[in-house]
């Protein structure tokens, strides 16, 4: 049974042609389609030919079912020739079996250590022995996204096609099997107050343990779990190990088990609720270094930046920030002056908040146009401050570096013309790549 079709962001249906004209568009679009399939397959199987040349190590993980969001954790163990790394996935069923939250292990292999040859005969039909599964969590509902607290990154957050978000210590929770039949794992914590599903537009803070999230009914919720997980899970130094039994959330007075209800667990109100949004809100994330700032990015092509500090209204609102719905938004870690934002006009754009004003008025710095298809996923690199990556529907990792932007590049008379600030493109996917960058010392991606 073939794995049903991604899910999209959000999209807006398109109004209804005359049904006279009902056949000849479907022989064009399935045209169009084998013509792209045709492109992407050539493009993938140059690709594929490239691949010892592109990359230090590279490990190709074939899933049974598509996973619409990846994320690191932390990192577990530190080898000479490799390092063992947490890795969370999700699963997308068609139904025939349930959802499933999938917490990994992956062994990293060091750059120069892994041979060439091994490199290029990787089958995208196998299962790589790099990675292996640790854990299964029956999720209720599909996971559209998956993030990590940084005081504890074994607690993580999901969301799923509900308005609730849904908290999990992922070390206290049991290993399920994923079997027709099975109830859903029981969440540690569920966090309520949107009015309406909210399935894509989630953060935690990198300073306090703050959730931040978005959704249809136009809002952007914060909660704060402070109160609802013990001293040990925020304090490196009485941290459980892992693999400890116990969970570093607090319990309810009457605990249950496994349910096909997500709402039977411990729930927590919202400590604000911001709204200035007209339509969806489709991402969020924190300012690296305030928990009481953040931004948001919507269906209504509005970027906003918020203040828990001065209220609920927008302190900063960029009217048009695209020419089309906004789909992502990163707060660059290591300046916090810099914001990126991708968009469903194939585009990826900076802004300096420095440059924003009250009354809506502000342009991007930059412009990045590599793609050719709505981009799902911006993020900031970690360990430089103008480097950063992008994913889009279009199949491709493209990874920036701003500072390129307007140097001269020597070109010999074969050089391909690349668009400004590109230095990098992972192609190693045949279909929409997921919500999820996963930089590390090499790329690992994981889509569809």
């Amino acid at each position: 049974m073939d794995p049903q079709a991604p899910k999209k962001r959000g999209r807006k249906p398109k109004p209804k042609e005359d049904k006279k004209d009902e056949p000849k568009m479907k022989e064009s679009t399935t045209t169009k389609r084998t013509a792209h399939q045709h492109a992407v397959d050539d493009k993938y199987t140059h690709w594929k030919s490239l691949v010892p040349v592109l990359y230090d190590w590279l490990a190709n993980h074939n899933l049974v079912w598509p996973s619409l969001s990846c994320r690191w954790g932390p990192q577990l163990e530190q080898a000479t020739y490799k390092n063992r790394q947490r890795l969370y996935l999700s699963e997308q069923t068609d139904g025939s079996v349930p959802n499933t939250l999938v917490i990994a292990n992956c062994e990293v292999v060091k750059p120069r250590v892994a041979a060439a040859e091994h490199i290029s005969q990787f089958n995208e039909e196998a299962r790589s022995p790099f990675v292996k599964k640790h854990k299964t969590i029956i999720h209720p509902g599909e996971v559209n996204r998956i993030r990590e607290l940084p005081q504890n990154t074994k607690i993580v957050a999901t969301h799923t096609d509900s308005p609730d978000v849904l908290i999990w210590d992922v070390e206290a929770q049991p290993n399920r099997h994923a079997v027709l039949g099975a109830t859903n794992s029981r969440p540690d914590l569920i966090l309520t107050g949107h009015q309406d599903n909210a399935e894509f537009a989630l953060a935690m803070c990198p300073t306090e343990p703050y959730v931040l999230s978005g959704g249809k009914d136009k809002s952007v919720v914060l909660w704060s779990i402070q109160d609802h997980i013990t001293s040990s899970a925020t304090d490196p130094a009485t941290a459980k190990s892992a693999g400890s039994s116990g969970s570093i959330i607090k319990q309810s007075p009457k605990p249950g088990d496994g349910n096909d209800k997500a709402a039977d667990g411990p729930s927590v109100g919202p400590r604000g609720i911001y709204n200035g949004h007209e339509d969806t809100v489709e991402d969020v994330t924190f300012c690296p270094s305030s928990a009481q700032e953040f931004c948001s990015v919507g269906d209504d092509s509005c970027l906003i930046l918020w203040d828990a500090r001065v209220g609920t209204s927008p302190v900063i609102k960029v009217e048009k920030a695209h020419d089309a719905d906004l789909h992502c938004v990163d707060w660059n870690p290591l300046d916090d002056n810099l914001i990126l934002t991708g968009s469903a006009d194939n585009s990826v754009r900076m802004f300096d908040r420095r440059n924003l004003t009250s009354n809506g008025v502000g342009s991007p710095i930059n412009k990045f146009e590599g793609h050719s298809a709505a981009v799902l996923c911006v993020q900031w690199s970690p360990d430089k401050s103008s480097v950063f990556g992008s994913s889009a529907e279009d199949g491709l990792l493209n990874i920036w570096d701003y500072e390129k932007v307007g140097k001269k590049v020597e070109q010999g008379p074969r050089t391909t013309h690349y668009p400004a600030g590109l230095f990098f493109q992972h192609a190693g996917h045949r279909s929409v790549t997921s919500n999820c960058i996963l930089p590390l010392i090499c790329i690992l991606a994981l889509g569809f």
